[in-house]
This record gives C-alpha cells, sequence and structure tokens, in this order.
C-alpha cells in the first residue's frame, strides 16, 4: 500500500472538508428556502392581512379588522409557494401567481389578492400585494421594485380587467413591503409612495379615482426598545420575530390585537422558529468550518516548506553544497531563501 505524504493528507483533507461545506451550504440554502416560505404563510394569515391593510391603507382605516379579514378580503388570494402545512380554513392559497410577458422574464409576488374596500356609493374593487423582505440593501432601491410591481399589476390587468380603450376599469393596485432587517432610521417606519395632483397652472382638480391607481408601502420592522413599537409595526414585529417566547407571543396577539392563535397558526409559528435556529446553527457551523479551513491553508504551506527544507538540506548533505547552491539548484524563489537559512544544518 503506497503511504500517503503529509502534503498528500493535508490536501486530501481540505478535498473532504471542501465537499462538507459545499453540503452545508446546499442545506442552508434549503433551510433559508422553507423558512421564508414559513414567513409567508404566516403573513398570509387572513388577520394579520387584514391589519396590514388597516394599518397602511386609506381604505380600510374605518374599518373594522375582523371585517377586512372575512368580508373584503376575496376569493382565494395567491400565495409564491405551496405550504408546508396547509390549512384552507385559516392559509391563503394560490396558484397562478406569475406575470409573464415574452420579453420581460418572470415576476412571482409573494402574496397577491383582489380585495372590496367600501366607499360611498358601494364598493371599490383594489389587488393587494404583500412582500417580506429580508434584505434592506438588495442592491438597489426597494421603492422602485415596489413600484415596478405595481406597474405590473396594472399593466397585467389589460385583456383581463378591461378590453380596448376601457381604462375606466382599471383597479387600483398596492405593494407593501415588510422589511425586517432596516437601517437604524428605518426601524418602526412606515413610508407611502403614490400619485397624487400638482396644480402648476390654474386650480383645476381632477377626481382622484382617475389618477389613485398605486400606492407602495414600505414598512420597517424594529425592535420593542425603539421609538413607535406599536400597531401593526408591533404586530409584524411579534409574528416574525424568532426570538420572542411562543407563551410571550400568544399573550401579545391575544390581548393587543384580538387574534386567537389555532392550533395550526402555533404549528406555523413552530415551524418557523426552528427553520430560524437550524439555520443559526448551521451558520456558527460555518464560522467554524471557515476558521478550520483557514487552519488547513496554513498547515499546507507549513508542508510545503518541509518539504522545501528538507530537499535543500538533503542536497547540502548528500552532495556538499552551499545553501545557496542547493537553493540555485531548487530554483528556490529569492523572497523565501531567508526563512530557510536560519533552519539549514551544516552549511557551508
Amino acid at each position: 500500500m503506497k503511504t500517503e505524504t503529509p502534503i498528500a493528507q493535508i490536501i486530501r483533507t481540505a478535498t473532504e472538508q471542501n465537499i462538507h461545506n459545499a453540503e452545508n451550504s446546499r442545506t442552508k440554502d434549503n433551510q433559508k428556502t422553507l423558512f421564508d416560505s414559513s414567513c409567508k404563510r404566516i403573513l398570509s394569515i387572513k388577520i394579520f392581512l387584514a391589519w396590514i391593510m388597516k394599518g397602511c391603507m386609506e381604505e380600510y382605516k374605518d374599518c373594522n379588522v375582523n371585517d377586512i379579514a372575512e368580508k373584503y378580503i376575496e376569493g382565494e388570494p395567491e400565495i409564491s409557494t405551496t405550504p408546508v402545512l396547509p390549512d384552507e380554513n385559516i392559509l391563503i392559497n394560490g396558484a397562478a401567481n406569475e406575470d409573464t410577458l415574452a420579453k420581460e422574464g418572470t415576476i412571482v409576488y409573494d402574496i397577491r389578492f383582489y380585495a372590496t374596500a367600501p366607499k360611498r356609493d358601494g364598493l371599490t374593487r383594489l389587488i393587494v400585494n404583500v412582500e417580506a423582505q429580508s434584505q434592506w440593501n438588495p442592491g438597489y432601491p426597494l421603492t422602485k421594485r415596489g413600484l415596478f410591481y405595481c406597474c405590473r399589476m396594472i399593466s397585467a390587468q389589460y385583456n383581463r380587467e378591461f378590453t380596448k380603450s376601457h381604462y375606466e376599469q382599471i383597479k387600483k393596485v398596492v405593494s407593501i413591503w415588510v422589511c425586517k432587517n432596516p437601517t437604524k432610521e428605518r426601524r418602526n417606519t412606515i413610508n407611502q409612495y403614490y400619485i397624487a395632483e400638482k396644480n402648476l397652472v390654474g386650480s383645476a382638480k381632477e377626481d382622484p379615482a382617475h389618477y389613485d391607481l398605486l400606492s407602495v408601502f414600505i414598512i420597517g420592522l424594529g425592535r420593542r426598545e425603539d421609538k413607535n413599537h406599536e400597531g401593526i409595526l408591533e404586530l409584524l414585529e411579534v409574528i416574525l420575530s424568532t426570538e420572542i417566547e411562543s407563551e410571550e407571543r400568544e399573550r401579545i396577539l391575544q390581548e393587543k390585537f384580538g387574534v386567537i392563535m389555532s392550533k395550526e397558526m402555533k404549528g406555523e409559528f413552530e415551524i418557523m422558529c426552528n427553520l430560524s435556529q437550524a439555520i443559526e446553527d448551521k451558520g456558527i457551523a460555518k464560522g467554524i468550518d471557515i476558521g478550520i479551513e483557514k487552519g488547513i491553508e496554513k498547515g499546507i504551506e507549513k508542508g510545503r516548506f518541509a518539504e522545501r527544507l528538507a530537499n535543500i538540506q538533503s542536497l547540502i548533505t548528500t552532495l556538499s553544497l552551499s545553501a545557496e547552491k542547493a537553493m540555485d539548484a531548487l530554483n528556490s524563489p529569492q523572497q523565501e531563501r531567508s526563512q530557510y537559512l536560519p533552519k539549514l544544518k551544516h552549511r557551508n
């Protein structure tokens, strides 16, 4: 059996470690996907959507949240992923959650649904999109992405909500972004971006229903100790937090928001927290692996140094060469020679 040299052993160990790291990375990516899906399913619970709509949208500010959940959210809204624990009575499920154009690619909405809202002469119909966003700075402004989503939801209405030139049938669209890790100045904030009329000359007024067709809301979640931690900001922090104890979450939801947690809700929160812990554990393990990998790299370099040093020493001993001539014979780089000299024996 061939004896493995120290260098070969180190390289083999490094290769095995890289394979292990790749497998861990794939596992962590899968867990991250499952965690994101769990967060979306929690947000898709109708009573939570109702609180979000009441807290953001002018159309629902005077509505009871139970009415919003039970009367105004229509049909079977869409969710971007298949639920792990589906419950048709509590969770919002859906399938067709993509808008596609030949040259535009595909947009997948986290949650999208139709809703009606009361107005003086009856009801108005809206399209609402809710997004769970973990990165505050993904490489582009979230406001622009939100506006793009709104524009896409408007353009997608052609041949669905209206045909030919019947633009009066366009439905208002709303995109609400729930951001879990905003910058410090955006914690516990809600900002709205919308179309407004501005008179440049004269004072003519247009009916707002003719231009109030889109709104983007950016919600930055914060911590309990931050200012403005109340209302839907508190609600969203409580339901999306993986650090709060389950009993405390249940108490806050019941006492402050009138939400009685069902068995299915508790199960979904447990899944979210377990996945979060698994991701955290993987992160710790990855940190350890990185440390090991750096140690292996140093070990490889030490092994190479020891091998080169042994070769130089062998030439000195067997051929009676000087240290300089031995290093010349082995083409040792000039910048490394000063490292070998103090460790060589019987130099001429």
